[in-house]
Order: C-alpha cells, then sequence, then structure tokens
C-alpha cells in the first residue's frame, strides 16, 4: 500500500493497515446513551448497506465516558468548579450504590450493545487526539449527534472537526451533527470558524442551525435526517429486545415536565394501563411508576416496541415512535425542543406535540408518514454517499 507522499506504508505505521475500513465515523458511541449509541448503529449500519466499509472509531475520550462511572467524573476548572465536581461525584456514586443490582445491569446492556453492534474489539480504545494518527482511514464521517455543541463536549473539540493529524486523512465529512442549539455563543465564532474549514462537507441535524454555520463555511450545508431515518422498521426490530411485560404506557423522561406528569396519570387512570419508566430515578415524575435503570439501547428499541402508548420529551423515543407507528405525544423541552419540533413537522405530526394538551387517540395516516420518511431518507443518504464518493474522485 502505498502512503499519500509515496513512501511504502509499513503494516506497524497503523492499527489495521490490512483490515482497516473506507471510512472512520468519529461519534459518541462511547456514551451509555440510548440515542447517541443507536444513532452510532444508524450511521454505520446504513454505509455498510451501501457498500461502504465504515467502522466506528473507538474515540473515548474522558470527558465523554467519565460522566457514566459509579463515581462520574466531570471536568471542572476554578476551586468552585472543582468543589462541584467533587460533590457530584459523592451524590452519584451514592445513588448508583444504593441502585447498584440496576446499574451495573445497565452498564452491561449498554457494553454487550456497544461490542456487539458498534465496535471491533480488535481496535484499541483511542483516549487521546494523539491516538487517531496511526488509523489508516482516508476519509472521516463526523456526527451525527451534539458533537459540535461545547456545553457537551465542554468547549469545541478539535476532533469532532477531523481537526487532527494523521497521515491518511484526506476528507471529513459531518453527518447530522448539531450545536445543541441555532447558534453558538458569540465567544466562540472565531474558534468554530477555524475548525469548521476542516470539514469538507457539512450537514446538520437541525435546519435552524444552518444559518449560523453558512456564515463560516464556503461550501454547501445540509439538514438531514437523524441517522436512525435511514434504516426502515425491520432493521431495528431485529436487534431490539422485547420485555416480558405487556400493557403499559412508556415514559421516558430527559427533563421534568408537572403537565407532562399530569398527562400521564390521566391517560394511565383513563386507560386502566400501568406505567412503565425508563432510566432515571432522579427525574421520576411523581406518579407511581413502574421503574426499568437496566435497560440499554436493544431494551429501549423493545420497551417502545411493545407499548401501547408513549408520552415523552426525548427525541429519540418520538423518534423511534413514529418508526415503530405508536400512539404518542411528546412534550416540549426546553433546551432541546427545536430538533423535536423539526421532525414532527417533516412528518407531518405536529399534533403530536403537547404544550398545552392533546389527543394521544387521534388517527394517524402512517402510511403517509412512512413515505415521507421514506423520501427525507433518499435524500439525506443521497448528501452523505455523495459527499463520500467526492473524496474517493
Amino acid at each position: 500500500m502505498q502512503m499519500p507522499n509515496g513512501a511504502e506504508r509499513r503494516p506497524e505505521d497503523a492499527w489495521g493497515t490490512e483490515r482497516g475500513g473506507d471510512v472512520g465515523i468519529l461519534t459518541f458511541h462511547c456514551a451509555d446513551n440510548f440515542g447517541a449509541m443507536l444513532q452510532a448503529y444508524g450511521l454505520k449500519h446504513f454505509l455498510r448497506g451501501q457498500g461502504v466499509q465504515a467502522d466506528i472509531v473507538r474515540y473515548a475520550p474522558l470527558f465523554m465516558t467519565g460522566r457514566y462511572w459509579w463515581a462520574p467524573y466531570v471536568p471542572a476548572s476554578g476551586l468552585r468548579g472543582m468543589a462541584w465536581s467533587l460533590l457530584n461525584m459523592g451524590e452519584k456514586f451514592f445513588q448508583h450504590l444504593c441502585a447498584r443490582r440496576e446499574f451495573a445491569a445497565r452498564k452491561a446492556n449498554m457494553n454487550r450493545f456497544r461490542r456487539e453492534y458498534l465496535i471491533d474489539l480488535h481496535q484499541p480504545k483511542i483516549r487521546l487526539p494523539s491516538g487517531l494518527r496511526r488509523l489508516p482511514y482516508r476519509t472521516y464521517v463526523v456526527g451525527s449527534d451534539q458533537i459540535w455543541n461545547p456545553d457537551i463536549t465542554f468547549g469545541l473539540r478539535r476532533v469532532y472537526f477531523g481537526a487532527f493529524q494523521s497521515a491518511w486523512k484526506e476528507r471529513v465529512v459531518s453527518y447530522a451533527a448539531s450545536l445543541g442549539s441555532a447558534s453558538l455563543p458569540p465567544r466562540y465564532d472565531g474558534e468554530f470558524a477555524r475548525l469548521v474549514r476542516h470539514v469538507d462537507a457539512v450537514s446538520l441535524r437541525e435546519a435552524e442551525s444552518v444559518p449560523y454555520v453558512k456564515r463560516f463555511h464556503p461550501g454547501e450545508v445540509a439538514a438531514v435526517l437523524d441517522p436512525v431515518f435511514l434504516l426502515e422498521r425491520p432493521a431495528w426490530e431485529a436487534i431490539e429486545r422485547r420485555p416480558s411485560r405487556t400493557g403499559y404506557i412508556l415514559v421516558y423522561v430527559t427533563e421534568r415536565n408537572p403537565r407532562m406528569t399530569a398527562y400521564m396519570e390521566a391517560l394511565s387512570q383513563r386507560t386502566g394501563l400501568r406505567v412503565i419508566e425508563l432510566e432515571r430515578a432522579h427525574m421520576a415524575v411523581g406518579f407511581p411508576t413502574e421503574l426499568d435503570r437496566s435497560a440499554g439501547p436493544a431494551e429501549f428499541l423493545g420497551y417502545i416496541h411493545g407499548a401501547d402508548y408513549v408520552v415523552t420529551n426525548s427525541f429519540h423515543a418520538a423518534a423511534f415512535s413514529i418508526l415503530y407507528q405508536k400512539r404518542f405525544l411528546a412534550f416540549a423541552h426546553s433546551r432541546t425542543n427545536a430538533r423535536i419540533e423539526n421532525i414532527l413537522r417533516l412528518h407531518g405530526l405536529e399534533d403530536r406535540l403537547c404544550w398545552a394538551g392533546g389527543d394521544i387517540d387521534a388517527p394517524v395516516d402512517w402510511e403517509a408518514v412512512r413515505a415521507r420518511t421514506a423520501a427525507e431518507a433518499r435524500k439525506s443518504g443521497a448528501f452523505l454517499l455523495k459527499s463520500l464518493c467526492q473524496g474517493a474522485e
């Protein structure tokens, strides 16, 4: 094999030179989070289905993985920040210890999914950007997820713009990258402008962010679907784990919402169905629920598939409710509501966003919804494949 400068590439120069894929994906696969892992699976599985040998790079920096430890680590600066970090570490460790069986089971389910569907265990885990230098990929896809949200990554990170040294890197494509909002605070403008120049083709998850990024990137900036929509329902059913329980309302809470609590309680009383809540006891909605803190991504899919109703303020719970054609309502989120509104509007399901009321039993033309998903997925997939092919010309 030849290196870009014409020198012969030695087997020891890079990990897996003879078995490395065409494309390396840099995303939040290392986060113990349903949406992060499922979007990573969707992107990898879609590309491989199109004949692209795509691998998820095992980049697992401590600022991402530390927050999911038994005693969570959160980067902090200054005495006040460090004091808060230590207090948070102690408080969360105590919570995890009190629910140690469920927490250990959840970690096991997350790791199982990651091993089976996302990563190649022969590839070394990389903690620092310098570890990316030896990888053999010529093209990198950064995204999706909130890779350009400095609140998530504790500042803008060069790796998620492809701005790192590598002898073989030739092209960087962002797919469904998210800022977490329509724009970044002005103090990030200069740094963002410098970093986004490393990205050859840019696509974003939220259409509202396109004007901001266009200020700094000279090329096309497209809005595309979250990768979970690139796969059809049978692909997700193939990896789900259905619960033994039946006859339930699934509630997935990412932020306390009194109106959602009241609605869920009324729905449970009206239907006689029990309520199952996933993952976060400290965000429990207040009404008596059955709590499952052990679920991983496969179990998350199974719970949505098996539910009679889904009530949530999570983007990915709403997304999979659409894919699984469930009776659902999505409630507004104070910080990330734009993406929920976007995906509902795109599918003609604006009435599924509940502000002050909502009819969860209102009929839905699911065939029309499926057609919209398919049309948008074709456009999004075409943008991604075109962007990759341009790098191969």
